[in-house]
C-alpha cells in the first residue's frame, strides 16, 4: 500500500510539471501573438554556398538571449541545414517549415557562446540579428563541423555589405 501512494504522489507531480509548462509555453505564445511569421523560401533565389548541416538553436529577441520566441515554431529546436543565398539565409529545418531572413532585415551576424538551452564553447553558435516584422530577433544555428562556423559566417557579413 506504502508503494501504491508514493507512486501516486510521484506520478501528481509529474503531471503537474506537465502542466505548468504547456501553461507557460500557452501564455507566452499569447504575448507575442504580434510577432510576424517569418517568410517562407521562394523558387528562384540560388545556393551562393554549399548548406551547413547543423542544429537550429532557436530564436530570441535581440538582446535578451533567454527570451525565446514561441510563435510561429520559432522556438522549437531542431537539425537542418543553413544555407546561404543570393536572397538571405534560409533556415532548412527537419519536420519543421523551412523560414528565410531575407537578406534586406539582417542586421548584423556574429558567434556567441550560448542561446537560451544551448551552451557551447567560444563562438560556437552563429547567431543572426534580423528584423522579423517590427520585432528584431537572433537566430542562432550550430554547425555540425566547427569549420564551417567562420566560412559561413563571413558570407553571411559578405552579404550584409553588399545590401549596403
Amino acid at each position: 500500500m506504502d508503494t501504491t501512494v508514493g507512486t501516486l504522489i510521484v506520478a501528481a507531480v509529474i503531471l503537474l510539471v506537465i502542466v505548468a509548462i504547456a501553461w507557460g509555453w500557452s501564455r507566452r505564445k499569447q504575448a507575442q501573438s504580434e510577432v510576424a511569421s517569418p517568410p517562407k523560401p521562394h523558387i528562384g533565389i540560388k545556393s551562393v554556398s554549399e548548406p551547413v548541416e547543423g542544429s537550429y538553436v532557436s530564436t530570441t529577441k535581440a538582446g535578451h538571449p533567454l527570451e525565446r520566441v514561441a510563435v510561429h515554431g520559432l522556438g522549437i529546436r531542431t537539425t537542418g541545414e543553413l544555407v546561404v543565398t543570393d536572397g538571405g539565409v534560409i533556415m532548412d529545418l527537419a519536420g519543421r517549415e523551412d523560414f528565410l531572413i531575407p537578406r534586406r532585415d539582417i542586421v548584423s551576424v556574429d558567434t556567441t557562446n550560448g542561446m537560451i538551452g544551448k551552451f557551447v564553447e567560444r563562438g560556437g553558435i552563429i547567431r543572426i540579428t534580423w528584423h522579423l516584422g517590427d520585432t528584431l530577433v537572433d537566430t542562432g544555428f550550430r554547425a555540425r563541423y566547427a569549420a564551417s562556423t567562420t566560412p559561413t559566417v563571413d558570407r553571411i557579413r559578405e552579404m550584409i555589405e553588399e545590401a549596403q
